[in-house]
């Protein structure tokens, strides 16, 4: 997410961090750099020039200039205005009435992934302890009532459907209603995808929404379509009152144009990120997270959130168990690998540990894990208790059952060697503290 931009920024700013003493010029010079790489991310020009106009105005005044460290205070006001460019810290959550369903309508073009996100909003909630009902209102797209359907299932959620009504009007004042009568606390609407020029189409959303009286409107937008993206927010905030924007893509987004945009043209706030295909994958949006990430901080908060949500809690207890006894094995090995897979592509992940940096254009290749996985399920279960026991013709074997190479095993013996010390050497620290 946003590589293109986080490594040209980050380079701009390391040059300032390495020199003791900047002149005006210095300063002045880096943002002109910086003007290029917002520019380059497909920014909208009024924003970049609004920006870049903050940083400067207190990135060149002489505290900053004659301070100890005048590199480290300019990279902590770029931080800074990112964060305000990007919404600024108070952000304001969907709130719940008491006394009925709070309503969620989602909008968008055709493709921007409406039907998808509906399902990964409805999981986000029913893991939060509500109780959620999904509508089917994309009448024109016969696959979309059948996806939501499918997508309902997975995750559990009830879908209200009508696969022979063609007024989505009625069917959304349906939906409305049942929510209500069964006690649900959400009600995510998702309606038909409608280009932002057709007017029938925009009056008919206007009508849904009408019928709805949502608590959020929320606009789906693909964060790879850069400045096009806030063309198509304005024209849908013209007919609908938008209280915010899915931004959906992202993990393929390397630009950033999208989101570092919308909310200062457009006035509301980027709510979620949606960053992978399934149903978890979705963040809600924290400016001051996202411009950690930018500017390679890394995301430590995220990286919890998402341990919390997606790792085996047991799995974790008996690995404690297996390390205060210095036993690791490679069962253990294969079981941290699979963990640590649910958490998202591991490129990813390693970008929100602050300071882990992947090279320009390096990424974590996927088959490695699973090679690891097919070489560890090939051995004997008292192979991966023992793997002092794994000689000449076992690694053959393992390699043969794995459709690997030998060198591939014996790369991995000696990773899971380097791990089991460093891991020893952490079990005697801590009996040492106590």
């Amino acid at each position: 997410m946003f590589e293109q931009l986080s490594e040209r920024l980050t380079g701009v700013l390391k040059k300032l961090v390495g020199r003791g003493r900047l002149s005006e010029q210095d300063v002045k010079d880096a943002l002109r750099e910086i003007r290029r790489v917002l520019l380059e991310a497909d920014v909208n020009l009024d924003v970049a020039r609004e920006f870049l106009a903050a940083v400067e105005s207190r990135a060149t005044g002489a505290d900053v200039l004659s301070g100890l460290t005048p590199g480290q205070q300019v990279v902590k006001i770029v931080h800074e205005e990112l964060i305000r460019l990007l919404g600024g810290l108070k952000q304001t959550g969907l709130q719940f009435p008491s006394n009925r369903a709070a309503v969620v309508l989602l909008a968008g073009l055709q493709g921007s992934g409406k039907t998808t996100s509906a399902a990964k909003l409805a999981r986000y909630w029913k893991q939060r302890g509500k109780r959620v009902l999904l509508a089917a209102l994309d009448l024109r797209r016969p696959a979309a009532i059948e996806q939501l359907a499918v997508l309902g299932a997975q995750i559990e959620v009830p879908v209200h459907l009508d696969r022979a009504a063609t007024d989505p009007v009625a069917l959304a004042k349906e939906a409305r209603q049942r929510a209500d009568r069964e006690g649900h606390d959400l009600l995510i609407a998702d309606t038909a995808g409608r280009l932002h020029i057709d007017e029938e189409l925009m009056a008919e959303v206007s009508r849904v929404s009408a019928a709805l009286e949502p608590h959020e409107t929320l606009l789906v937008l693909d964060g790879m379509t850069g400045q096009d993206a806030v063309q198509i927010a304005r024209a849908f905030g013209e007919r609908l009152s938008l209280s915010g924007f899915v931004l959906t893509k992202m993990d393929g987004d390397a630009r950033g144009g999208a989101a570092l945009s919308l909310r200062a043209v457009c006035g509301a706030p980027i709510r979620y990120m949606g960053v992978g295909e399934k149903t978890d994958a979705l963040e809600p949006f924290h400016p001051d997270r996202l411009a950690s990430r930018i500017l390679g901080m890394g995301d430590v908060l995220t990286l919890v959130e998402r341990a919390e949500e997606r790792l085996d809690r047991k799995k974790a207890e008996d690995l404690e168990r297996s390390l205060r006894k210095s036993r690791f094995t490679l069962t253990d090995f294969l079981g941290q690998l699979q963990e640590i897979h649910k958490m998202g592509p591991l490129d990813e992940v390693l970008k929100m540990i602050p300071g882990m940096r992947l090279p320009a254009g390096a990424a974590v290749d996927p088959k490695q894990i699973r090679r690891t996985e097919a070489i560890i399920l090939s051995m004997t279960p008292s192979e991966r208790e023992e793997p002092r026991i794994i000689d000449g013709s076992r690694r053959r074997r393992i390699a043969a059952g794995s459709g690997t190479t030998v060198q591939d095993v014996n790369r991995l013996l000696r990773q899971f060697e380097d791990t089991q010390t460093m891991l020893k050497r952490l079990g005697g620290a801590r009996k040492g503290r106590r």
